[in-house]
């Protein structure tokens, strides 16, 4: 008995510094963007929500939350989309040096961002495109479909094929089985790699940074106001950052993921 005691008292500390050591900086953060004052340190001087109501009149701030929630949004649908035909092609037809081509494909996954980054600039200088929103919605493509590829394919059991195969019995063809069987079977990995590669785009920099001019995403903007110092406008903006993510994770949970379970 006394060692399950003690064994219980052990993983309950853990846990607790666990998530203190994961949140703490988030807490510290949220906490500093209702302080009453200029400089975000000790001790805490009262409560305010002027940050919130400056980052909020901010327009260059909300532009650049609007072009981050554009990129992030659109990079992961094209980024599922190219994952899961990638995923279907290599784990349900006979191609040449499918070893291969599944190394070459979840390669990027291993590669820094600087380096991929890099290479996007270089390429698009050769071809003459200017750095935009756009150049960095394909870098965010790049760094996300590799991802999306590996949990997709990670789903696609044999067992679906026979299912998959009952459709074609059916009289359904190639293209009906893919949209009305294929994916409803795979539409919690298709989601799950959806809001990851959201989360990824949502807060990505060095991608941001070096492939954008003009039209900044939030990271990128949150960067230029930090090179002048800490200020609670800047924690402000950053919990605003949090607090959307943490809204669009319990959307996705009540909304999207519950309702499968269910099913």
């Amino acid at each position: 008995m006394p060692g399950k005691w003690l064994q219980k008292i052990l993983t309950t500390v853990y846990t607790l510094l666990l998530y203190g050591f994961i949140f703490l900086p988030v807490v510290v953060l949220v906490l500093f963007s209702f302080q009453d004052s200029r400089l975000p340190i000790m001790p805490f001087k009262g409560a305010t929500l002027r940050w919130y109501e400056a980052v909020l009149a901010d327009s260059r701030l909300i532009d650049s939350l609007i072009n981050s929630f554009i990129v992030a949004m659109s990079s992961s649908v094209v980024a599922v989309v190219l994952g899961f035909l990638a995923a279907y092609a290599l784990a349900r037809f006979h191609l040449p040096a499918k070893g291969l081509q599944r190394a070459l494909l979840t390669a990027p996954l291993t590669v820094s961002y600087l380096i991929i980054a890099l290479g996007l600039l270089i390429m698009f200088n050769a071809l003459g495109v200017a750095p935009s929103l756009w150049t960095v919605g394909i870098g965010h493509v790049v760094i996300n479909t590799p991802l999306c590829f590996a949990i997709i394919y990670s789903q696609m059991g044999d067992h679906q094929v026979n299912i998959e195969r009952a459709a074609n019995d059916l009289g359904a063809n190639e293209w009906q089985t893919l949209l009305l069987v294929t994916v409803p079977m795979m539409l919690p990995s298709i989601l799950a790699s959806f809001f990851l590669a959201v989360t990824f785009s949502w807060d990505e920099f060095i991608i941001s940074f070096l492939l954008s001019r003009f039209e900044v995403t939030l990271p990128v903007e949150i960067w230029s106001m930090l090179r002048s110092g800490l200020n609670p406008k800047t924690n402000a903006a950053g919990s605003l950052v949090f607090m959307i993510s943490i809204v669009l994770l319990l959307v996705a949970e009540l909304l999207v993921f519950r309702r499968i379970k269910q099913k």
